[in-house]
């Protein structure tokens, strides 16, 4: 169990330790003390005591540093993903998130204000490595319900109320004039698109890595005679992709930005190049697109296990 003390994995950890009974499951947890707030350490140490009385076994604190580009928000998602992945592969486990229907709504919001594709409007996905997220077909008002009848303490991070951060306005804001404006089930019917979206976007994804293969050169560049005969739909997911693998970070990498590679392919006129989030810079060079973080050399592209997309935490 990842665990924030917060209503939504503390219900899930509840349920998880009472299936465990009849299953057999080991149900462990984790806290991640992101060091953000003051006082941090000891609401880790009270969620963490609190789990271990409800019967995880055991209970670890992971304390992480959040640091690097692309805001607060994506550096501690980053850290956060980076330590639960180590300790899963430590201990040959799952990992089960607490995100529901409602993050799913959120996350759906999000993307679209991104103008980042398909693939955004996707939302999270409900499996991707290690990591499970079974409650993204229960609301948030079910998991405070749960919580209550099982009668778990919880604790409010105060940075979901945090007006600094985008999710925190989407919850506070953004869903509920829409509530309001179109009327109840805005959520179920975000989280309804993002799993036909999430379809789709499989689906050329799939053909998007066949082409991402043939593109892709022996120095780690990307043949624009290969991506020029392709469909806008696979060539913009691999230029996507490409970036992610120059450590472009997901969350900010735009649709305008993304387009303004594409030209360097469909309106070259010998255009300097694009700089991309996370000091990214594209070139054209001898036939080929370059991928290379800002005052390195271009590096061969990595070879991305399971999907393009794998490399993005918030799937």
């Amino acid at each position: 169990m990842a665990c924030s003390g917060g209503r939504d994995s503390t219900a899930l950890a509840g349920a998880a330790v009472f299936e465990s009974r009849s299953t057999g499951w080991l149900v462990g947890a984790a806290v991640v003390d992101h060091r953000l707030q003051p006082g941090s350490a000891n609401v880790a140490g009270g969620v963490s005591r609190r789990l271990s009385e409800l019967g995880c076994d055991p209970v670890e604190i992971l304390t992480v540093s959040v640091v690097g580009d692309g805001g607060p928000e994506a550096a501690a998602r980053r850290a956060r993903y980076e330590a639960l992945s180590r300790t899963a592969a430590r201990d040959d486990a799952v990992v089960l998130l607490g995100h529901t229907k409602d993050d799913q709504a959120e996350t759906v919001l999000l993307g679209l204000a991104r103008g980042s594709g398909t693939r955004s409007l996707a939302g999270m996905a409900p499996a991707w490595g290690c990591f499970r997220r079974p409650l993204l077909g229960v609301s948030r008002a079910d998991t405070r319900r749960a919580c209550e009848a099982m009668g778990l303490e919880v604790w409010d991070d105060p940075h979901n109320s945090d007006p600094r951060f985008a999710r925190a306005r989407v919850r506070a804001c953004a869903l509920p004039v829409l509530e309001r404006t179109l009327g109840p089930g805005v959520a179920d019917a975000l989280a309804r698109t993002a799993e036909l979206a999430r379809d789709d976007a499989d689906a050329l994804d799939a053909l998007a890595e066949d082409l991402f293969t043939r593109a892709t050169t022996d120095v780690g560049g990307l043949a624009v005679d290969v991506l020029a005969q392709a469909p806008n739909a696979l060539r913009r997911r691999v230029l996507r992709s490409r970036a992610l693998a120059a450590g472009s970070p997901a969350g900010e990498i735009s649709a305008e930005r993304i387009e303004a590679v594409d030209q360097l392919v469909t309106r070259w006129r010998g255009q300097k190049g694009v700089e991309l989030p996370g000091h990214v810079a594209v070139r054209r060079e001898q036939g080929e697109l370059r991928f290379a973080s800002k005052g390195q050399a271009p590096e061969v592209a990595p070879r991305l296990s399971g999907t393009l997309w794998e490399a993005d935490p918030r799937r």
